[in-house]
């Protein structure tokens, strides 16, 4: 049950005109957006940065991008950003139900992941995750296929997925209907 249940409609005015502003034209507004709605200074803040990483401005592709974020939420247990990310964009960037699920519950290393950059931008999400840190070694690696601004997208894609996971599982947001569970994806 969610800790800080997310505004309900009737929105006021100001609200609606957030909401709408984070969503595509005429989508209902996510759960996470109207429990970020309780606060509209934050909310209001946070969008630009929200929209930078998920336009085609990063310097990632779709592809690159989701896999980094399905990546960072599996690994910080956060079903719920997860599950939005399975749902809308993992079609689009044609990731399959084995890479799915290799990002969910697996390793860099699974027989999916063909591609060098692939598997780089998973140990680059994985060692920022699990130390805050990349060796330099890991670093190296990944600067053979990834450029300057690519690495700094990659960094900072990684950690805004941390936040928007920390906000998420410790305000329990409520999942989304229709949205897939970890356990619906099998290695």
């Amino acid at each position: 049950m969610a800790r800080l249940p997310a505004l309900e409609p009737p929105f006021t005015t100001d609200v609606a005109t957030r909401l709408a502003a984070m969503m595509p034209p005429g989508a209902p507004p996510i759960g996470l957006f109207r429990t970020f709605a309780k606060n509209l200074p934050m909310t209001a803040a946070m969008s630009p940065w929200g929209g930078y990483e998920l336009s085609r401005q990063l310097s990632l592709t779709l592809r690159e991008r989701e896999i980094v974020i399905l990546r960072t939420c599996a690994r910080c247990g956060c079903e719920y950003e997860w599950g939005v990310h399975v749902m809308v964009f993992a079609g689009r960037a044609g990731l399959t139900r084995s890479e799915i699920a290799s990002l969910t519950h697996g390793h860099a290393d699974d027989s999916c992941w063909t591609a060098g950059r692939e598997r780089a931008l998973i140990q680059v999400a994985d060692a920022l995750h699990d130390a805050s840190d990349i060796s330099d070694e890991l670093w190296d690696s990944a600067r053979a296929v990834l450029d300057e601004p690519q690495l700094l997208d990659l960094l900072m894609l990684c950690g805004w997925y941390h936040a928007i996971s920390f906000a998420a599982r410790a305000t329990r947001v409520d999942l989304e209907p229709g949205a897939p569970r970890f356990a619906d994806v099998t290695p």
